[in-house]
Order: structure tokens, then sequence, then C-alpha cells
């Protein structure tokens, strides 16, 4: 009887292990986003009613790998900015969508190749037809709850919101991330633009609630 007891929780054992590993294993990729759109994230409801069918249809998403690897491929470091329109407000499922696709020129051709395919597999709804992938110097900084990224037609400047009002007022978040994170909060916006034609028109966003920021992990 003993022996049967020690046997099944060797059992158990083995398969817990079995079961972290492949958890692990499943999460290649770990690392900062910080996203804008074109619509305030935190708002009041009539506010958040006067967006919703007249805008909020462009978003800026950017990650910066600080860890793990894509099809073998070692990605750390490597930083992605992609520009994204919609012909309806990117809170609609079924909205149609175009994206373009900046990496950060210090990456390989390999490594580039690699994010592109874990985007493309992992994000497919959030940026739909991806019109174009092109390379150009990407700086992602990010201090404590603070980032800011550029790129030659992009850029983001976000900040944590005063007292983490988000999390004490979770009924007047209206959207969700277009990527799945960790600890997502949401961001105050203080300067975002883009000045690019690949996919819709140029625009620029600046003091308001409109930001999600966490980790991601693939």
């Amino acid at each position: 009887m003993r022996k049967g007891l020690f046997v099944l929780a060797a059992m158990l054992v083995a398969v817990s292990a079995l079961v972290f590993s492949s958890r692990a294993e499943s999460i290649s990729l770990r690392g900062d986003y910080v996203e804008v759109r074109t619509a305030s994230v935190f708002a009041g409801a009539c506010h958040y009613n006067g967006e919703v069918v007249t805008t909020g249809r462009d978003a800026l998403m950017a990650w910066n790998v600080t860890s793990g690897k894509w099809q073998g491929v070692d990605l750390t470091g490597v930083r992605v900015l992609a520009i994204v329109s919609a012909d309806a407000n990117l809170g609609e499922a079924n909205a149609a969508r175009q994206s373009e696709v900046i990496i950060d020129s210090s990456a390989s051709r390999t490594q580039a190749l690699a994010i592109t395919n874990a985007l493309k597999e992992k994000y497919a709804a959030s940026l739909g037809k991806i019109v174009e992938v092109r390379t150009a110097p990407i700086t992602f900084e990010r201090n404590g709850r603070t980032y800011a990224v550029v790129t030659n037609e992009a850029a983001i400047n976000v900040e944590a919101m005063p007292n983490d009002l988000c999390c004490k007022m979770p009924n007047l978040i209206w959207y969700a991330p277009l990527v799945g994170l960790e600890n997502r909060k949401v961001g105050y916006t203080s300067k975002a633009l883009y000045s690019g034609k690949v996919v819709g028109e140029p625009w620029s966003r600046s003091g308001e609630n409109s930001a999600f920021y966490g980790t991601f992990s693939l």
C-alpha cells in the first residue's frame, strides 16, 4: 500500500513538472509594451460616447523584447513599432484593419524575420492586413512607468496616471489593450503622433488618458 502511494506521488510530481515545463516553453518572449489610441481609454461615459463612433480608429503599438527566443532566434533587445488603422473604432472586433510594421534597424535580418513571424502568428487580429514591413532606427526608453518611443515617422510619450486612478475606477475603462498584458495599466499620453501615410492619415494626440502599458509575453 505504502509503495503504491509512493509511486502515485512520484507520478503526480512528474506530471506537474511536465505541465510547468510546457507552460514555461510556451512563453518564448517577454518585454515592455506600450500603445496609444486615438480615443480616450479612460474617461467619463459622455466623453466615451462622443468618441466611440467618430474616432479611435488608429493606434501605435510598441514592443521592447527584454528576453526570449522565437523560432530558435534570440530576440533580446529587438524593438518594434506598429501603426494600425481601421475603418471603425478599434474596439470593434470586426473593424477592417491594416498596419505598417517597423523593426529597429539594429536587428539582424534573421531577427527581423523571426519577430515578424511572431507578430503575425500572435497578433494577426489586432494588426489586420500588414501592408508594409521595414526597418528604421527605433528608440524605446522606459524609466519606471514613463515610456518614450521614437522612430522616423512616429513617436510615443506616455506616463502613469496619477494615483493609479484607472485601478480605483475600473468602470471608466472602455477598451482593452490590443495585446494581452500582465499588470495592465492605463497611461496618460503627453504626446503621440504619426506623420506617415502608409496606413491612414497623419495624426497627433496629447493630454489624454489614451494609452495602455505593461509586460507582454508570448
